[in-house]
């Protein structure tokens, strides 16, 4: 999860759903699937009618994925 640290260093992005898509591989069903069993970082609320991911969160996902498959 993003900490206060990350907001000293670096800007924080927001990543909309077919950036997240393009990143992960993964289809707009499986992201929400996963989120909903806490698999995947939750999105934020950006607008009255739009959400988005933190992409250090979503970074950091990958990375422990990749991790993961390796061990």
């Amino acid at each position: 999860m993003i900490t206060a640290e990350q907001f000293d260093d670096q800007p924080v992005r927001i990543l909309r759903l077919p950036q997240v898509r393009a990143m992960t591989g993964l289809g707009k069903t499986t992201i929400y699937g996963l989120e909903a069993a806490r698999r995947f970082p939750k999105r934020i609320r950006i607008g009255c009618r739009a959400v988005g991911w933190v992409e250090g969160e979503v970074a950091s996902w990958i990375k422990e994925q990749t991790e993961t498959r390796l061990r």
